[in-house]
């Protein structure tokens, strides 16, 4: 049957498909409209009640219909202003050519589209925590204290007013060995990375072990660099570090305190696998301590670079503690690697200011970042806490003795239902299998992985009703 939109001049060819039914013809039909321009980008659409009453079908009919085009970027849905065929949905050819690619041509797993009003993604904390009247007395401080050699051309390694207070911080709070000498500072842990992949692979190293769930942002990096990633299998344990033996791999990327995102701390036995591995094949061990400030439910995991300082690089970031808009990271390097290191960042340099390196050397020395960081420990184990209330037994959660973000598993078909009903609710969420190394030979698991740190004071409560309300 074919059932006419009179309110938008549009026809929809709504036909029953065999063996899913009218919600996948629905679907179907409206996708097909957007993509070839007979709904345009920015229309607003009916609400499900009005459609469904139009169409003659149940309103969850078409609410579901909605949910999946809004989750595969068809479609945008915004408190306020309704649903609406996303900009950019129509898929042509050419300017002006008249011939639209095929449906298969069209990339669905990473649309463009609209900013979620709520999002869960994990990797940044609540921006809005963000110190700034410590920072700019701390700034100002700097500011006058600076001597006039900190605004010409930089030491590599960074200024040394930072690297002598970040050697006493991460001596005190993360077990680190550290020298003064051998930090060097960097734009984020991004730069750091970029950094060692280029001195490993001038070194003719070809291939890096990575854990199985990982950020694809740092696996690419890596193959930028010319590396091939060879995932770890992750279980309850932290990654399988028992597997770098006889891998091939010249170098390993781990996050042995917090694993992300499964949250698992990589234990005493997995810890010595790794250490052992390195010493006996020469290995290098790339060691990410991005949220180690904060554990709630026990003593810190000391860092894995105490193991063996001559096998571990230490990489540690401001990102989570206070902003990613910083860009600051630092890295403990080895003595017989300083040299190689510091070639390979001489010649594409693009640290932090030296007025922001000051800055934040004052700002731990004052005092004001332990502070910080213990006001920030609070709200968000608050969070967790809440989220843990939330969820309930609808979900099992896990990996929330330390870091921003936790892991909730879902019974099975679970995972697929949350997102669809998550873009219905206009939250962003993602699942635990967008982390996953596509080569991981690992089960399947259903899950979700839920930054609590991401949204702001006053987004927090119905971002948390939000997510309750996509649970299935």
């Amino acid at each position: 049957m074919t059932e006419s939109w009179a309110t938008f001049g549009a026809d929809l060819h709504l036909e029953p498909t065999p063996g899913r039914g009218v919600r996948a013809g629905l679907t179907e039909a409206l996708r097909e409209a957007a993509r070839s321009g007979r709904l345009a980008p920015g229309t607003r659409l009916p609400s499900s009640r009005s459609l469904a009453a139009d169409l003659g079908i149940a309103r969850n009919t078409v609410a579901e219909a909605y949910a999946e085009l809004v989750a595969e970027g068809w479609l945008t849905a915004r408190r306020g202003s309704g649903t609406r065929v996303a900009e950019r949905a129509r898929v042509g050819a050419g300017a002006g050519s008249g011939v639209r690619r095929p449906a298969a041509a069209v990339p669905v797993r990473r649309p463009v589209r609209a900013q979620p009003s709520y999002s869960l993604k994990p990797g940044s904390p609540d921006l809005g925590g963000f110190p700034r009247a410590a920072w700019l007395a701390a700034a100002r401080r700097a500011l006058t204290e600076a001597p006039n050699e900190a605004f010409g051309y930089a030491d590599p390694r960074g200024r040394v007013e930072l690297r002598e207070t970040l050697a006493g911080y991460l001596a005190r709070a993360r077990g680190v060995y550290a020298d003064p000498e051998h930090i060097v500072l960097c734009a984020g842990f991004g730069q750091g990375l970029l950094l060692l992949a280029r001195m490993l692979r001038a070194r003719r190293i070809r291939e890096m072990a990575v854990e199985g769930y990982g950020l694809d942002v740092h696996r690419d990096l890596l193959t930028g660099a010319g590396l091939r990633t060879r995932p770890l299998a992750v279980d309850g344990a932290g990654a399988r570090t028992t597997e770098l033996a006889g891998s091939g791999a010249g170098a390993v990327l781990l996050t042995p305190a917090h694993q992300f995102p499964t949250g698992a701390a990589l234990t005493p036995g997995r810890r010595a696998a790794a250490v052992d591995w390195a010493r006996s094949t020469g290995g290098l061990i790339l060691e990410d301590d991005y949220d180690g400030e904060f554990r709630y439910d026990r003593q810190p995991v000391g860092a894995l670079q105490g193991l063996d300082p001559d096998r571990v690089v230490y990489l540690g970031t401001a990102s989570k503690s206070l902003a990613p808009g910083l860009r600051m990271g630092w890295m403990v390097v080895p003595g017989p690697l300083m040299d190689e290191v510091l070639a390979v960042k001489g010649r594409t340099d693009w640290s932090s200011s030296a007025l922001d390196q000051l800055t934040l050397a004052e700002f731990i020395r004052s005092g004001a970042y332990d502070r910080h960081v213990r006001g920030m420990r609070v709200r968000y184990r608050r969070r967790r806490d809440e989220l843990v209330a939330a969820v309930g037994d609808r979900a099992a959660v896990s990996g929330i003795a330390a870091g921003l973000h936790a892991v909730l598993d879902l019974p099975p078909g679970g995972e697929r239902a949350a997102l669809r009903s998550a873009a219905w609710q206009d939250l962003g969420l993602l699942p635990l299998s967008f982390f996953r190394h596509p080569d991981a030979a690992m089960p399947p698991r259903e899950a979700l992985v839920v930054g609590f740190g991401t949204p702001s004071q006053s987004a927090w409560a119905p971002t948390l009703a939000a997510l309750v309300a996509a649970l299935p």
